[in-house]
């Protein structure tokens, strides 16, 4: 059976999760993507050994559609991109194969979509503001708008161009800066959510959906908001899970994974974004391992229409901690401690460069400022945090201006 891989830039869930599971599952692989080159490098180019790499405009549902047509008969088309849920559930659907409702794939990406569904099915009202690509920031004047918002493209990732505003002023000027670095982007602008953040994972096939826990998430100071820290929740409070799956309910989120931000402040949660696909930065490599399932092979399963089983046989004991070692300025990175993976006193772990040393890098105020990651396992939460704490204390990070 041929599957179909949809990506952009390589990842780690793919190249180390997805794929290596594929490989397990017995299945041939295609991967679809628009940048062929960057497959063919480095630890890409290792895990899709023997698979096969066709170059395709994967943005347009009607260029993936086609490329297939004219290729092998597909069993399963999939993608664990952001940008490319949509374009997967389309041709999904035109090849009468499993997958998830295009419609609810948009509906998440588009966090103006998202908040407009909310507020009409009754499931949480959020202010929010959309403004297109061409309109005037200077326009929002007029609008009532409760201060301090978050400004964000509509359909933007991993905190990028993700800001904290005060003030009209500092609206405007926030909004034109984004407008430059990303023309042709709509924007939206929305209340400012407080509460204490939050992740909920899932995984469903349409008739079942399991919980796999989550994680409490440390940002950075404002007006940024960078995902510096990831402590793993076994189990939220059940009326805060209770309120996440309503809303998700209520979007239409019940096949394959999903990733969901939110806040929750005084037992009230609600949703900051829908990543309709499994949790990225090494959080996903982090679950498997922690929970001892399965879990790249559960969500390749779906799509192949293979039913999830009723009880995944998840571990419940683990704890877990990342930490995202971020740059703080613009530079060269000249010291930075290599790879290396270590068990002791019942935890293990490991840790992952993002950059090369010799790499320069602008500061982008996202998740591209990160450095490597620190990733531990165990049963004993204390256990785990002092060892990512002695860890980074016993080395450094250099950036030469």
């Amino acid at each position: 059976m041929r599957l179909y891989v949809l990506a952009r830039n390589p990842t780690d869930s793919v190249t180390e999760g997805f794929l290596p599971a594929a490989r397990g599952l017995g299945l041939d692989v295609t991967l679809l993507t628009d940048q062929p080159g960057a497959h063919r490098r480095g630890p890409a180019r290792e895990a899709l050994r023997g698979m096969e790499i066709l170059e395709c405009d994967v943005r347009d549902f009607r260029a993936v559609i086609s490329r297939i047509s004219a290729h092998h008969s597909p069993g399963a088309v999939f993608t664990n991109s952001d940008h490319l849920q949509t374009q997967a559930a389309l041709a999904a659907e035109y090849f009468g194969l499993p997958g998830k409702d295009w419609r609810v794939a948009l509906r998440t990406k588009d966090k103006a979509q998202m908040r407009r569904h909310l507020a009409a099915s009754g499931a949480d009202t959020v202010w929010s503001a959309e403004l297109s690509a061409d309109q005037d920031p200077a326009e929002l004047i007029s609008l009532d708008v409760p201060f301090p918002c978050v400004v964000k493209p509509r359909e933007g990732v991993a905190s990028e161009d993700v800001v904290l505003v005060d003030g009209p002023g500092d609206l405007v000027r926030r909004c034109v800066e984004i407008q430059a670095r990303r023309p042709g982007a709509a924007l939206v602008v929305e209340e400012y959510l407080a509460g204490e953040l939050c992740t909920l994972e899932t995984l469903g096939d349409g008739r079942v959906r399991h919980v796999l826990g989550g994680f409490r998430t440390e940002v950075s100071p404002p007006p940024h908001f960078i995902e510096e820290r990831m402590t793993f929740v076994p189990a939220h409070p059940e009326p805060v899970t209770a309120q996440i799956l309503a809303q998700l309910d209520a979007l239409g989120v019940r096949f394959g994974a999903c990733h969901t931000e939110f806040v929750v402040a005084e037992g009230r949660a609600r949703l900051i974004e829908v990543n309709y696909r499994a949790i990225g930065d090494q959080c996903d490599l982090l679950l498997a391992q922690l929970l001892d399932v399965p879990l790249f092979e559960h969500i390749l399963r779906t799509h192949l229409g293979e039913p999830l089983p009723s009880d995944l046989g998840a571990r419940t004991d683990g704890r877990a901690l990342l930490d995202y070692p971020c740059a703080r300025s613009s530079g060269t990175l000249t010291a930075a401690p290599r790879a290396s993976e270590v068990t002791a006193a019942g935890v293990r772990l490991t840790y992952r460069p993002l950059r090369e040393v010799g790499e320069r890098h602008e500061l982008h105020g996202t998740n591209r400022d990160f450095l490597g990651v620190v990733r531990a396992t165990g049963t004993d939460q204390a256990a785990v945090d002092r060892a990512v704490a002695d860890f980074l204390a016993e080395h450094h990070w250099e950036i030469t201006p």
